[in-house]
């Protein structure tokens, strides 16, 4: 007869989930026995970089992923790197190991009282099955949940659970399949496509669910025929339009009244694949512009109900696009002529500018190149040298989080083997997630992580002075040499000290994964 682990395991194969990401303790031991052919499990030495590896993962290749992290501490060890997938909306499914059932209560060594409650703040779904027969039926749950949410889950399950003996009826939710469809209704339709046809100056902000669901180039045929400028939405975490496109304007900035001032002049606002809006900085003022309208289409029901102006259409953003396309039937061109980034601004005092880093970047790296940044302080010289084209060409951290950017580049590495990846990573945000180095040598990751040493928190200075408080302690973190660090975790590492030996680093092929420091002048993420 079947265990429940042999019905998870089956579970997990028919659903293309045998890419696992963990941090094992004792109590996940008895469910990592016997795993079957084909199977993959890809160790992390910290739980916030597992989630942040099984992020990039699942948003590289569009598909759930399983994250096999030890009770509560590990959860709670997870739980910072699981602020960013909940941003993102990445289909993570989280599963801890739980005592056995007669040592929960008693609260023995490694128990987790209330398992559910420590991560439910966060998940779409938390459970701890009530008994072992439903083990099964509760992971189908928890990715299904994660799927239908885009959102991540969390299973907890005792470790004597899984060589429970279960009957013919558990098999039957191996068979079970759950799908979505959302297309507008005629109605909608026509009330969606009035509003853009009575605009006399639309405007277009597109979020990263149109990158995460493969909308980039349908979104850019769009703004073409609307002839619209396109902004991306405030908090980005992935590129929904190429960023030297004529049309495109930039990412819009994280405050009310700044958002309003720049979309000052357009009477409808369209936003696709965002909420309304991810703001930062506190900056109250009116949500829009006098005269402006905001039309909302988003799969996000949440992100529908808490926006605090326009109205929302709770429809998938692909019939949405597909619709106006059809209704705005004017010819386009296939190719678009990009707008030439500036010259980059040079260094000083041996340190080179982040312009120059970039426009290295740029031109040595091959077109198809996928980036992971982490350099927050560098955002503003980041979108002036950089032209990126493709679908997939640029992750960020979606909720802020500090420790995704590293882990998250070996896992969209692994995610797409056939593509290139970058990581672009500031010295401030390496250190919450160096260990992922270590994955990256055993797994021979083809990677580059490019550090930028600036020996400072830059955005941290940025925003002292926004509020008001330029003398903070803790903003300085001098002493560190990433190469050395990278050279222990077995991963090559090279320190470039100029523009020209960057960029002949840059150009040379490599085989795994490499680390190149700069070091850097400090600018802050508008400068």
């Amino acid at each position: 007869m079947p265990t429940v682990r042999d019905t998870v395991h089956q579970l997990l194969q028919r659903h293309e989930m045998t890419t696992i990401f963990g941090n094992p303790g004792s109590n996940e031991l008895p469910f990592l026995a016997d795993l079957p052919d084909g199977f993959r499990y890809v160790l992390g030495l910290h739980e916030g970089a597992v989630v942040s590896m099984a992020d990039g993962y699942a948003q590289a290749t569009g598909r759930p992923v399983l994250v096999n992290v030890h009770a509560a501490s590990g959860s709670g060890n997870g739980m910072g790197a699981l602020t960013n997938a909940v941003a993102a909306r990445t289909p993570l499914v989280v599963m801890a190991g739980q005592q056995v059932r007669s040592a929960i209560g008693v609260e023995a060594n490694l128990a987790n009282v209330d398992a559910t409650a420590l991560m439910r703040p966060l998940v779409g779904f938390a459970t701890e099955p009530a008994c072992a027969e439903d083990v099964p039926r509760a992971m189908a749950q928890a990715l299904f949940e994660a799927t239908l949410q885009r959102r991540p889950t969390y299973v907890s399950v005792p470790y004597d659970d899984w060589t429970v003996p279960v009957g013919d009826a558990v098999a039957g939710v191996l068979d079970r399949a759950v799908r979505r469809a959302g297309a507008l209704d005629d109605e909608q339709g026509r009330w969606l496509v009035d509003q853009l046809t009575s605009a006399t100056s639309p405007a277009v902000v597109l979020g990263g669910d149109v990158d995460t669901q493969g909308l980039f180039d349908r979104a850019v045929d769009v703004a073409e025929r609307l002839g619209a400028p396109v902004w991306a939405a405030p908090s980005q975490f992935r590129l929904p339009f190429p960023n030297r496109h004529p049309l495109f304007r930039g990412v819009l900035p994280a405050g009310i009244s700044a958002v309003s001032d720049a979309l000052a002049g357009h009477d409808v606002v369209l936003v696709v694949g965002a909420p309304v809006f991810r703001y930062h900085e506190h900056q109250p003022g009116r949500y829009l512009p006098d005269g402006a309208r905001l039309v909302h289409v988003t799969d996000d029901a949440s992100a529908a109900a808490r926006a605090p102006v326009g109205e929302t259409l709770v429809a998938d953003p692909a019939s949405a696009l597909e619709l106006l396309a059809k209704a705005f039937d004017r010819p386009v061109g296939t190719i678009f002529e990009p707008t030439p980034p500036p010259a980059p601004r040079a260094g000083e005092a041996g340190r080179l500018h982040p312009e120059e880093v970039f426009a290295a970047l740029r031109d040595t790296q091959p077109a198809d190149t996928s980036y992971v940044v982490e350099s927050t302080s560098t955002t503003g010289s980041w979108w002036r040298q950089m032209d990126l084209r493709r679908p997939g060409s640029y992750y960020f951290p979606a909720a802020g989080g500090l420790g995704y950017g590293l882990p998250a580049s070996v896992g969209v590495a692994l995610g797409q083997p056939g593509r290139p990846v970058v990581g672009v990573i500031g010295d401030g945000s390496a250190n919450y997630g160096i260990t992922a180095l270590w994955t990256a040598a055993q797994h021979r990751v083809p990677l580059t992580v490019v550090l930028l040493r600036n020996g400072t928190y830059g955005a941290l200075r940025w925003f002292g002075d926004l509020l008001g408080v330029p003398d903070a302690p803790g903003l300085d973190v001098p002493g560190l040499d990433f190469t050395r660090i990278a050279e222990g975790y077995g991963v090559p590492a090279v320190h470039a000290g100029s523009v020209e030996e960057l960029r002949s680093v840059l150009a040379t092929p490599h085989d795994g994964p490499r680390l190149v420091q700069v070091d850097t002048v400090l600018t802050t993420p508008s400068s």
